[in-house]
């Protein structure tokens, strides 16, 4: 988050770090200035919704730096979160394309600058960027994908594979610290169940098995991955 004498500097979208491994990366530099130019943002502090499930969306979220779950409320109230977020990712365009409201909720895991693109400028650049419209059915394919592998992740694996993959997740998608071991993000055990798809009190207690054997080192919130050979053979995943 890039602060200038105290205050959060306002992103800038040809200057943005994110953009080469964005969405945007396929537009043109008129393009990209005319986003910029029609664009706002927003900082959202740890635990801030950005958007709530049911709400008519208006334009794209892009989180410029941060990080974002999106998540829904199943039948027993209990949360369940379906998708991470992060530098460079889109929210909400899947609802925005299909014209329908939202169907989860978007809330910061630590404090975020999201950029705001309102919903004309982004169609308009599906309908004149075929480029564009193609690495956006790229994303949905990969969620898609995603999506289908947590469903047969609840259907088939125990809960110590689950907690094993998600912890593997974690990593890869938020990267590590320096020490390379370290996911970079904290999330709390309740929100680890949610991914894994358990309760918080069994991801506490699988989380504490692991530390205990040494596979993994739990520093408060921080989790430091120690073997990750043993997590992959854990999760069932080919190394």
């Amino acid at each position: 988050m890039k602060q200038y004498n105290g205050k959060i500097e306002e992103p800038v979208c040809d200057k943005c770090d994110n953009i080469g491994n964005s969405v945007f990366c396929s537009l043109s530099k008129n393009e990209i200035t005319d986003l910029s130019t029609n664009k706002s943002f927003n900082v959202y502090k740890k635990h801030q919704v950005i958007f709530y499930e049911g709400n008519q969306p208006q334009g794209l979220f892009c989180i410029s730096s941060g990080k974002v779950k999106i998540h829904k409320l199943g039948d027993d109230g209990k949360e369940q979160i379906v998708r991470l977020a992060k530098d460079g990712s889109i929210i909400g365009y899947r609802s925005l394309l299909c014209n329908e409201n939202y169907y989860a909720t978007a809330t910061a895991i630590e404090d975020t600058v999201v950029c705001f693109f309102p919903k004309a400028v982004y169609i308009n650049l599906l309908m004149n960027n075929s480029s564009f419209s193609m690495k956006t059915i790229q994303m949905l394919s990969t969620d898609l994908k995603i999506a289908e592998q947590m469903i047969t992740n609840m259907a088939q694996k125990h809960v110590r594979e689950r907690m094993a993959e998600t912890l593997l997740l974690l990593k890869e998608f938020f990267g590590t610290e320096d020490d390379k071991a370290t996911i970079n993000t904290i999330l709390t055990r309740e929100d680890i169940g949610s991914i894994a798809g358990t309760t918080t009190e069994t991801s506490i207690r699988v989380l504490s098995d692991f530390n205990k054997n040494k596979i993994i080192k739990l520093n408060g919130k921080k989790i430091k991955i120690i073997n990750p050979k043993e997590l992959i053979r854990i999760a069932n995943l080919p190394e």
